[in-house]
């Protein structure tokens, strides 16, 4: 419907930033549309959006982001738009532990997530520079990361619901609940079980309650009997992860801080978060903040909805594409 294609880089040798090597990576990607070239060959007309933690390049296919993103005369329309989505490293059809490594899996970061973005862009699709880069949750951050690690690969970068600081406070803590209920599963077995491990999946709705707002919550659980029943299709949903892919997801921010070199920053910044969003509360205005001393940089806090949505707005296209489209606006003819 969108000229999907879909490919995969295979990288040889694979340095990780621990010093540890693959002797192969796959990365996988998903296009849209078809590129164009300008006059000197380079193609024009990328852009590359980066998923959540949980999620790969086909989330961006929802019913509720695809339509308002890419069908006609929409900001990412694909009869103009080039769209690359990666799965990251450790994610969908991207190498990752449960391939057969698990726990002997190289340690990987944040950084060798977005190398692999970047290779996958450069050396598998041969795009140059980027109209945009943007993402929802942790590939909001991976935005960040490519606005100071490659400044010159983009016109302009719009991170989704997150912050451009090292993963701390709350956000650090329910992480560190979840990692370590698998880690102390008596069948984790040091990541090595042959049968899934259970006994953390009964702390795993920790993920989804901070994802939703509590309105959202509200309403779907309004009783005592409808919020055990909520609670335990939680614990239903969480078990079709694998506990070391999951384990290397959420411990994969370990490297991720941006800030100290937002200053190398020279794409146009529109950062947007949601006022509902209990993992970026506005109580904690550190992206408004940070990016007054990036030039041309603007902060939006879009207000909660009626019915919410929280940090779960970011799957909801119709609520932050009228932004997108102003950030594509001021980039025009730029180059």
């Amino acid at each position: 419907m969108y000229g999907e294609r879909e490919g995969d880089l295979v990288v040889r040798d694979f340095r990780f930033q621990s010093g540890e090597t693959l002797p192969e990576v796959r990365l996988h990607y998903l296009t849209l549309g078809e590129p164009r070239r300008d006059a000197a060959g380079r193609i024009d007309n990328a852009v590359l959006l980066l998923h959540q933690t949980g999620g790969t390049s086909r989330q961006f296919l929802a019913p509720t982001l695809a339509p308002e993103l890419f069908g006609p005369g929409q900001p990412l329309d694909v009869a103009r738009t080039y769209v690359i989505l990666p799965d990251g490293l450790g994610r969908g059809g991207s190498t990752k532990p449960s391939d057969g490594l698990r726990a002997r899996f190289p340690r990987y970061g944040y950084g060798d997530v977005v190398r692999g973005q970047h290779l996958v862009v450069t050396e598998g699709l041969g795009v140059e520079r980027l109209r945009l880069v943007a993402g929802t949750s942790m590939g909001g951050m991976h935005s960040w990361m490519w606005a100071v690690r490659y400044p010159e690969a983009m016109d302009a970068v719009m991170p989704i619901a997150c912050q451009p600081i090292a993963i701390s406070g709350r956000n650090l803590l329910f992480r560190k609940i979840l990692t370590e209920s698998i880690r102390n599963d008596p069948g984790f077995r040091g990541g090595d079980y042959r049968e899934p491990p259970r006994h953390w999946l009964h702390t795993a709705p920790l993920w989804a309650m901070m994802l939703e707002s509590p309105a959202r919550l509200q309403a779907e659980a309004p009783t005592r009997a409808a919020a055990v029943a909520l609670y335990e299709r939680m614990v239903a949903e969480a078990s079709r992860w694998d506990a070391n892919d999951f384990l290397y997801w959420v411990e994969s921010s370990w490297d991720y801080d941006p800030q100290p070199e937002l200053g190398k920053i020279r794409a146009r910044v529109l950062a947007l978060n949601f006022a509902d969003d209990a993992i970026n509360p506005p109580e904690l205005p550190l992206a408004a903040e940070l990016i007054r001393g990036i030039p041309g940089a603007r902060f939006v806090l879009v207000p909660a909805s009626d019915d919410g949505g929280g940090h779960l707005a970011m799957t909801r296209a119709a609520v932050w594409k009228p932004y997108l489209a102003e950030l594509l606006r001021s980039i025009a003819g730029a180059r």
